[in-house]
C-alpha cells in the first residue's frame, strides 16, 4: 500500500471486463462479503479503480488494510 491506495494484481486479462470482475471477486473474498456488495464505480478502463463495498464498516476495511484511504 502506497499513499493510502491498495494495490492488487489479478491474473485475468484486461479483456471484456475479466480483470475488473476478478478484482471485485478478490475484494469480496478478502472482506468476506457477497460479490454483489462490491461495485466498481470509476476507472473501469484504467489502472486506478474506485470501488464501493456495501455491508461492511469502514473500520473493518481499515483493520484489514491499515493505512487505506476510505
Amino acid at each position: 500500500m502506497v499513499d493510502g491506495v491498495l494495490r492488487a494484481r489479478v491474473a485475468a486479462p484486461a479483456v471484456a471486463g475479466a480483470a475488473n470482475n476478478s478484482l471485485l471477486r478478490l475484494l469480496a473474498d478478502e472482506l468476506n462479503v457477497p460479490l454483489r456488495s462490491v461495485r466498481l464505480v470509476a476507472g473501469a478502463a484504467g489502472r486506478q479503480k474506485l470501488v464501493v463495498v456495501d455491508g461492511i464498516e469502514a473500520d473493518s476495511v481499515v483493520a484489514r488494510w491499515p493505512g487505506l484511504r476510505v
